[in-house]
């Protein structure tokens, strides 16, 4: 028996690791990071672990719009592998350290007029594969197998190659694409198996350093650094703007080379540190599982219950919601600052890539949800900003603020961590949101003396979008200044939050641009796309007052405000208007492939007719995301597209992003069951739910009626189950 009982527990034990191991591989699986490679996505496939400082990934090599990422699905040529990307953005930055591996066979006719970018090779998606933190790809011009890995700081390179006498590696630092282009690139052979150095650029991000330590598995036999009239003999170093290192040597059958490409803002020496920490190893393998792992973490955070097919498209949003914002500091805490002077993060990460234009919507919410430590990195990070600039951060990346899109919407993700219990030094938190909400630029200066920011005939001022969307951070600084006991501020910033009512035109019902006089300006067209609305037209900004928006419903009256809402999802284009490229995912005047509308389709709530925003935000899920290469109606923006569809597809998604409201709407899964930080389960379930039962009939919160159209941030982290139960449409 006590055989009997040893073998039972034996099997036992065996059948629960084997099913964790296929519950953690089936999990990966349902991952396509080639989802947003095709359209206006702009996403890339490569290698990278959550939040990471490395994003290791292809580059087809040429330049444009639809390779923002680098990487572009239709495209069939790799011009080799470089170790930051931007996931989803508009703006082609990054692309640093190009390494490329080659041989005798490889012939370098493929693009004769971009010889700038040559080498490149042939590929083809049958001999690529890709999963979170792993990329494999055939070389087909050499018969080279790359593959890809990384730790949050490293890089890791294994290729196979084919027997030849005349193999190659090459780090090309000269190599650039897009808005980016090195200023002073350095390289260093230190000994037969290690290079290290700098490559300096700028583009989006006006100063971009990356320092790097590369080791060899195969030691150099014949090394060759150019420009060779820059060459130090006895330092065996390069310094020019586009310095390169190439390798040859000669190889068996099947041998592999290994790279380790260890990154720092900060130096040399803190790349080298971050390498000593986290890769002090050649096992390829072990580095893959581990980034599995740390993915199968992320993955974890919520479960859900549905088709293949909703589990493929569900869990590939929340695997690139965790794509950015990105570290920035070294193991040791160095970091370049915004101040272009080292810093040292204590006790936290130190993030960048912080695309809050769009993520303060919906992605940053959802991390208060399901990870709340790196929310605390992330408030950290932007008031390590503040400390560098005097600012909080607009759009900010590799240490540096772009100052691209409009308003100081840090102070949201700040406001909501810090009522939903986020550790910070509240007083600093409110300083700085304070700062930015007083900054003295020549707009901030008319908007507090006006109401307003007036439209300015030279430029792209974007003047509507800007005191719309002012005013909503206005609200988010009285509502911290009240919390606080500061009265005199919020009695200021509430009367400023109001600010969207001076431009709101009672005669069209839509915000509108005013002079420095307080004039309309004339003509005016709703669905013009002009340079007083950002990115949109005034249809997109209709409903943009999102911490008031029952008061502007009511300065509309329900009937009205109702009717605004049908005409927004059923007044289509003309066939002839010409719509700008972010103008996708169109239906009427919802544009969803931009981020000012995402909150809209849950603003039927606040009618007496919400049926019809469950209706529209089915076919938002239904028709805007898919498993595709081209499963993104527009930009990803660094998670918000995907932050929407998983808070969607769980049938709720916050209106407001800083009062811990959730808006409920139609849930498209079955099941789903967000496992909180706390150790408590939150549980959406869709009884009766199918594609044509889309709309609610009745919801329960823990077996008890709930009437409330939403659910609140508190509910949630006491966990329990909220069912909805589901009728056809």
């Amino acid at each position: 028996m006590k055989q009997l009982l040893i073998i039972f527990l034996a099997i036992t034990v065996f059948a629960c690791s084997k099913r964790e191991t296929q519950e953690t591989e089936k999990r990966n699986h349902y991952v396509n990071t080639f989802v947003g490679t095709d359209g206006p996505g702009n996403t890339y496939p490569g290698a990278v672990v959550p939040f990471g400082m490395v994003q290791l990934s292809p580059d087809n090599g040429l330049p444009g719009w639809d390779r923002i990422a680098g990487y572009f699905w239709p495209d069939s040529t790799i011009a080799g592998f470089s170790h930051t990307h931007l996931s989803g953005t508009g703006a082609g930055d990054m692309y640093d350290l190009l390494l490329f591996p080659t041989n005798s066979r490889f012939t370098n006719d493929l693009w004769p007029d971009q010889k700038a970018y040559r080498p490149y090779s042939k590929f083809s998606h049958e001999n690529e594969e890709a999963s979170p933190g792993y990329y494999k790809v055939l070389l087909e011009s050499s018969g080279i197998k790359a593959e890809l890995t990384t730790t949050e700081r490293v890089g890791m390179h294994r290729y196979t190659f084919p027997k030849d006498s005349a193999s190659k590696i090459i780090l090309d630092l000269g190599y650039a694409l897009n808005w980016d282009a090195p200023t002073e690139t350095v390289i260093t052979i230190e000994n037969d198996s290690t290079i290290s150095g700098v490559r300096k650029s700028r583009g989006w991000a006006p100063v971009q350093h990356v320092y790097y330590v590369a080791k060899f598995s195969k030691p150099f036999k014949n090394a060759v650094l150019s420009p060779a009239t820059d060459l130090t003999a006895e330092e065996q170093t390069v310094n020019g703007k586009r310095a390169r290192f190439e390798t040859t040597f000669s190889n068996n059958e099947g041998e592999q080379v290994l790279i380790k490409v260890a990154l720092s803002s900060a130096s040399v020496e803190g790349a080298r540190k971050n390498l000593q920490a986290e890769l002090n190893h050649w096992d390829f393998d072990a580095v893959r599982r581990t980034a599995d792992q740390k993915w199968e973490e992320k993955l974890a955070t919520i479960t859900i219950d549905g088709s293949d097919y909703q589990k493929e498209v569900f869990y590939t949003n929340l695997y690139h919601l965790f794509l950015t914002p990105s570290l920035l500091s070294d193991i040791d805490g160095e970091y370049k600052g915004a101040d272009q002077k080292i810093q040292k993060a204590n006790e936290f990460k130190r993030y960048d890539t912080f695309s809050l234009w769009d993520t303060y919507r919906a992605a940053h919410p959802l991390y208060t949800i399901i990870c709340p430590d790196e929310v605390t990195n992330m408030v950290e990070s932007m008031l390590a900003h503040y400390d560098e600039t005097g600012l909080l951060p607009v759009w900010s990346l590799a240490g540096n603020e772009t100052n691209m899109m409009i308003g100081y919407h840090a102070v949201p993700v700040i406001v909501d961590a810090y009522f939903k219990g986020i550790p910070m030094n509240a007083q600093k938190a409110f300083e700085a949101c304070l700062a930015s909400g007083m900054n003295n630029t020549e707009e901030m200066i008319q908007y507090r003396e006006l109401g307003y920011v007036p439209f300015n005939e030279e430029g792209e001022n974007w003047s509507v979008s800007k005191t719309l969307e002012y005013a909503y951070d206005d609200w988010c600084i009285a509502q911290f200044a009240k919390a606080l006991g500061k009265e005199k501020d919020y009695q200021l910033f509430m009367q400023r939050a109001d600010n969207w009512k001076n431009l709101y035109d009672g005669k069209t019902n839509f915000f509108r641009a005013k002079d420095y006089a307080g004039k309309f300006l004339e003509p005016f067209s709703a669905k013009a796309y002009t340079n007083v609305y950002c990115e949109s037209n005034a249809w997109h900004y209709l409903f943009a007052a999102q911490h008031d928006i029952e008061g502007f419903r009511d300065t509309l009256g329900t009937e009205r405000f109702t009717s605004l809402l049908d005409s927004m999802f059923t007044y289509y284009p003309e066939p002839d208007d010409k719509l700008p490229i972010f103008s996708t995912g169109m239906i009427g005047q919802y544009a969803h492939g931009n981020e000012p509308s995402h909150h809209v389709p849950f603003l039927y709530n606040f009618t007496d007719e919400p049926q019809k925003g469950q209706k529209y935000i089915r076919q938002i899920i239904d028709t805007q995301y898919s498993n595709k290469p081209d499963g993104y109606c527009g930009n990803e923006d660094c998670g918000q597209m995907s932050a929407w569809y998983v808070f969607a597809s769980m049938g709720f998604y916050p209106v407001n992003p800083a009062n811990g409201i959730y808006y409920l709407g139609s849930p498209s899964v079955q099941n789903a069951t967000i496992n909180l930080p706390n150790g408590k389960t939150f549980t959406i379930q869709a009884t009766n739910n199918s594609a044509e039962n889309v709309l609610v009939k009745s919801i329960k919160l823990n077996g008890e009626l709930h009437t409330e159209p939403y659910i609140t941030h508190e509910q949630i982290l006491a966990g329990g189950k909220l069912v909805f139960e589901m009728a056809v449409k």
